[in-house]
Order: C-alpha cells, then sequence, then structure tokens
C-alpha cells in the first residue's frame, strides 16, 4: 500500500476524532451551562428568602412598635414637654406616671378622690396651686390637662428634692405620701434613713415598678418626641 493511499485511510479516522471531540466539547459547555444556571438560580431563590425574612422581620418590628405605642400612648406630649421643662424633669418620667396613674384620661376620677391625669387629691392640687401662686385656682382646673400637669410636675420635682434624687423612693411617695415613706425610711426594716431597701405596700411597690418600666418604654418608643 502506497503513502498516499494509507493517508487517505486515515483521514476519516482524525474527522471523526475532531467531530467527537467537539461535540464532547458543546456537551461539556452545555453542562457548565445547566450547572451556572441551577447555581444562579439557587442564588437568587436564596436573596429572594433572605429578602423576605428581613421584609417580615422589619414589618413584625413596626407592627409590635404599633401595639405598643397604642399601650402606651403620647396624647399630651407639649403639654408634658413644657411642665418637665419647667421642673427640670425626665418628660419620659412624666409620660410613665400619667400613663400609671389615669391612662392618660383627663377627666377620670379615682373612688378615692383623685382627680385627672396625674390622680391628683384635691388638697394636694390647692396646697400645690399655693406654692405656684394660682389665684385662679379651683379643684375642677384639676381635669384641665395643661394644668394638672403642671401641678404634678411641680409635685414630682418637690418629691424627688425631698427625697436626694431617689426616683423609686419619690414615687413611692406620689403614691403612698410622704408621710409613710418617711416612716419606712427610718425603719431599718424598710430603710437606711435616705433609700428605700424595701416597700412595705405592695400596692406602692407595685406602683413604682410599673412607672419605671413605663418610663422605659416611653424613652424607647419616644426617643424622637421628646425623652432625654
Amino acid at each position: 500500500m502506497s503513502a498516499a493511499q494509507s493517508a487517505k485511510r486515515t483521514q476519516p479516522g482524525k474527522a471523526y476524532a475532531k467531530k467527537t471531540s467537539r461535540q464532547s466539547a458543546a456537551k461539556r459547555s452545555k453542562k457548565a451551562k445547566a450547572v451556572k444556571k441551577a447555581s444562579t438560580r439557587r442564588i437568587i431563590i436564596a436573596l429572594v428568602g433572605i429578602a423576605a425574612i428581613i421584609m417580615l422581620t422589619i414589618g413584625g418590628f413596626m407592627a409590635n412598635r404599633m401595639l405598643e405605642r397604642r399601650t402606651y400612648k403620647l396624647i399630651y406630649a407639649d403639654e408634658i414637654l413644657a411642665c418637665a421643662d419647667e421642673f427640670s424633669l425626665d418628660p419620659c418620667l412624666v409620660a410613665a406616671v400619667i400613663h400609671t396613674e389615669s391612662s392618660n384620661r383627663a377627666a377620670v376620677v379615682s373612688p378615692k378622690g383623685a382627680i385627672g391625669l396625674m390622680q391628683i387629691m384635691p388638697s394636694t392640687g390647692e396646697w400645690i396651686a399655693g406654692k405656684l401662686g394660682m389665684a385662679d385656682y379651683s379643684e375642677e382646673k384639676l381635669m384641665e390637662p395643661l394644668i394638672n400637669i403642671r401641678l404634678g410636675c411641680w409635685y414630682l420635682r418637690y418629691l424627688s428634692d425631698k427625697y436626694g434624687g431617689m426616683e423609686r423612693t419619690a414615687l413611692s411617695a406620689y403614691n403612698a405620701g410622704p408621710g409613710n415613706v418617711d416612716k419606712w425610711l427610718n425603719d431599718p426594716a424598710y430603710g437606711d434613713g435616705k433609700r428605700l431597701i424595701s416597700i412595705p405596700y405592695v400596692e406602692t411597690a407595685a406602683y413604682a415598678d410599673k412607672v419605671l418600666s413605663a418610663k422605659e418604654k416611653y424613652s424607647e418608643l419616644y426617643e424622637k418626641e421628646f425623652c432625654k
């Protein structure tokens, strides 16, 4: 067999090999594209899932804050801010006392006769009005939000100063009266002369705890509005 004839016989084999190689390369390329496409699809699905979780988390957070704001209402923000500023009080504390005392109801009267937003007894209101020089004061004015909050803030400032800035002690006096708190402070079972170690009245202890807890909530929910 001549060399030319041998070359002719090998040419179809080479052509077939080249064709097979191209087909294999095409299959590999197609498979690689399919893998890449599947991988991209998985990444997109994962990103969509993450985005959905984030949106649900944000939505849940916002919904929770809305519910909390319905519980811890801030209806008299301007009045609270003005009076708290006048008597150098944390407005969040004032809002917490109003929340605890009256649930923001300006016309509410307790069974014991305490009136208005900060539940001021008529005799206490008259005494505070005298300290503030309010010549036109009357018991009915305790129903007016601004006057009630102003008198309540004066009283909180008075109690805070009386008890050396001890917030829990001042709140206990706001609830149970300074006379009781003075007795507790001088009783080794309850106080050390300057601060309360424990509060013997369950109602007063619960009251102080509730106000301080509400203060934290108001600080958290309304920081931008007015809290220090």
